[in-house]
This record gives C-alpha cells, sequence and structure tokens, in this order.
C-alpha cells in the first residue's frame, strides 16, 4: 500500500477508534470517520489476539496488499482503520478482498460503478 494513502500517527488512530463508526466481519472490522477536506487514508493493525510478531505482521501485510487495488476507488474525506481477526490467518487474499469489498460498500466508502 502508497504510503501516501496511510494513516501514520498514534493520535490519528485514537480519534477513528473513539469516533468512529464500526462495520464488523469474521475476518475483520473496519472503523471509519469523516474528515471533511482531506483525502481518505488508511491505517492496519493487529492486535495480540492474532498471535505473535510474525503471525500480527503477516495479518497486516495480507491486509495492507488486500485495500490495494480499493485505494483509488474511495471516497475522499474518510479515515479508516482495518483490524485484523484471527481467523485471517488461515484465508487466502481473494476472500479477504471479497471481505473487505463487503465492508467498504456497507459503509458506503467506494463509489460505485456509475462514478457516484
Amino acid at each position: 500500500m502508497n504510503r501516501n494513502y496511510r494513516l501514520k500517527q498514534s493520535s490519528e488512530f485514537m480519534r477513528v477508534r473513539r469516533f468512529g463508526k464500526f462495520y464488523a466481519h469474521p475476518l475483520l472490522v473496519l472503523i471509519a470517520l469523516n474528515v471533511p477536506g482531506e483525502k481518505s487514508n488508511v491505517g492496519v493493525v493487529a492486535g495480540r489476539s492474532i498471535g505473535k510478531a510474525v503471525a500480527r505482521n503477516r495479518a497486516k501485510r495480507m491486509l495492507r496488499e488486500a485495500v490495494r487495488p480499493f485505494l483509488s476507488q474511495l471516497i475522499p474525506g474518510y479515515h479508516i482503520i482495518l483490524l485484523s481477526r484471527r481467523p485471517i490467518l488461515v484465508q487466502n487474499l481473494a476472500e479477504i478482498q471479497d471481505a473487505l469489498r463487503q465492508l467498504l460498500y456497507k459503509a458506503h466508502l467506494l463509489h460505485d460503478e456509475h462514478g457516484n
């Protein structure tokens, strides 16, 4: 995932976690916060419940790769956090992208086919 699209500061993460809207799936959780006037940024998180460092890093790499095709379709003005859940470790990339697509549509964060 391009660094220009990443949430970087812990204060941004805390603000999204506190005030954002949650959307859940068995593989991941999406938290979105509307921040008008800014481009959309995405942060990826894997907590200790995922496993040790190797497993957490794998989960984060998988999520970053899964979100990459959607970056150009994101509606501007949102900060988004993707929280991985333990079952993500045994899924392939296509299943993770499908789960992410479902959550992004549920949260109304993607442009549709007509550019709306």
